[in-house]
């Protein structure tokens, strides 16, 4: 039996301190559908050769975006690590290394931070970003409330291109922040205008580029129109690829840019690891949550570098604190940035135009498919299609012939049937000419 130090007494004391009567009762806000009612039907113990042959077992169920022409996004995009990263990140110095408590010691990791930051800040067009956040979801909850504390209002327009799984983040943080989320239709159609839901209780509007269907904006007449309200703009960015062929955000009169830095260094896994990325004005400095890295000179006169700006609860009172956030994906962060730095600026437009002419290839070859209809008028590297049947079976009708084809409107939005015929697909510079061939191949097939 466990070593379990508290008794039954110590137990409902606890209980009654926050003022429930049983423990089952602290798990009231979990849906019912997703608690267990028994034990997982595991053996209770097993050799390390046994558990390994059993979960290789259960991992050769999946198809694997390396072993199968792939074309989801909606988020979580599939493109090529350099080797470098992974034996670069995994150096004992990089592994190991956790939050710089002791600055004067840290100097390694303060200075890969610093230079996270500077690029992060190159790509936004912003003027100053932070030593990284959680991942794309959690940093536009962040961005929005950081919106209402300079704006001193508590409404958030949010647009009909936002992801839904950001939505979601955005609306869970409200619940707790009293704050007054103003949701705008699902823009399948890219007609909506955001201008006309601004008010004088709004704090900021929040968009998306490219949004969850794929399509491209430039949102400057937007950012005008906030600021004439005295609202702020806030852009999310959840393919950081695109920006080495867009408009960078802050060139857009952005305020604030929250982005998902996944597809720079960081795998696809199983819906992770992320890396969430937040830029500002610098007008706007103190209110940035998370920690910011800066340069300076030691008393020797070396260069050396500091934590400038530090607004999470650990290291100040928590009635000062900017965030809650306790920590950052500082090994993930790394990895984006050894990534791009590998790439550089030139190598960075490169791989953004690959990914944009495979993606127009992708179309052109799909607009030949009886049936099919494309709904964007632009897009960087994914776009939404209009299907003549459902696209969840037909998702799974074409992974029975190992072709992963997207994802499914229905899977991002249950609750809109209208979008259960739509298919999002990416592609990325992962995808070939004859993945392409195969994915038309199979639609034109199973749409029969």
């Amino acid at each position: 039996m466990r070593y379990l130090p508290l008794t039954d007494e110590d137990r409902r004391a606890m209980l009654a301190a926050v003022g429930v009567e049983r423990i089952e009762d602290l798990y009231h806000g979990v849906p019912k559908g997703a608690l267990l009612d028994k034990p997982i039907d595991l053996p209770a113990h097993a050799g390390e050769i046994e558990v390994e042959r059993r979960i290789r077992t259960f991992a050769a169920r999946n198809l694997g975006a390396s072993s199968a022409p792939f074309f989801l996004g909606a988020g979580n995009y599939f493109h090529h690590i350099p080797a470098s990263v992974d034996h670069l990140i995994q150096r004992s110095e990089y592994l190991t290394s956790y939050t710089p408590y002791q600055p004067e010691i840290s100097q390694g990791t303060l200075q890969a931070l610093f230079e996270f930051q500077t690029q992060v800040a190159l790509i936004t067009g912003m003027e100053i970003a932070n030593a990284s956040m959680y991942d794309g979801a959690t940093a536009c909850a962040e961005a929005a409330l950081m919106a209402c504390r300079v704006a001193r209002r508590d409404r958030v327009v949010l647009s009909g291109g936002l992801h839904p799984h950001y939505r979601d983040v955005m609306r869970t943080n409200a619940r707790f922040m009293n704050l007054d989320i103003a949701a705008l239709p699902t823009d399948l159609n890219g007609k909506e205008d955001p201008v006309a839901a601004i008010d004088g209780d709004t704090a900021c509007v929040i968009v998306q580029n490219p949004d969850v269907f794929g399509r491209v904006r430039d949102y400057s007449a937007l950012a005008d129109a906030c600021h004439a309200k005295g609202a702020l703009l806030v852009v999310v960015v959840n393919e950081i690829v695109s920006l080495g062929a867009l408009m960078a955000p802050g060139d857009m009169g952005a305020d604030i840019v929250a982005a998902e830095g996944q597809s720079l260094g960081n795998p696809m896994g199983f819906g992770g690891p992320h890396v969430g990325l937040f830029a500002v004005r610098e007008k706007f400095l103190r209110q940035m949550p998370g920690r910011l890295c800066g340069e300076t000179i030691d008393a020797d006169g070396k260069r050396g570098w500091v934590l400038t700006l530090s607004t999470r609860e650990q290291h100040i009172r928590r009635e000062k604190a900017t965030s809650n956030i306790c920590t950052n994906s500082g090994l993930c962060a790394l990895a984006f940035s050894i990534h791009l730095t590998l790439l550089g600026e030139a190598g960075f437009t490169r791989l953004a135009e690959i990914n944009h002419a495979n993606a127009s290839r992708l179309a052109k070859k799909l607009a030949g498919i009886t049936g099919l209809e494309l709904l964007n008028d632009t897009f960087f590297n994914e776009f939404a299609l209009r299907l003549p049947k459902d696209a969840s079976a037909t998702v799974e009708a074409l992974a029975q012939r190992g072709i992963l084809a997207g994802v499914p409107g229905g899977r991002l939005f249950p609750n809109e049937h209208e979008l259960a015929n739509v298919l999002l697909v990416a592609a990325s510079e992962m995808t070939t000419d004859d993945d392409m061939d195969r994915l038309c191949a199979g639609l034109a097939e199973v749409l029969k």
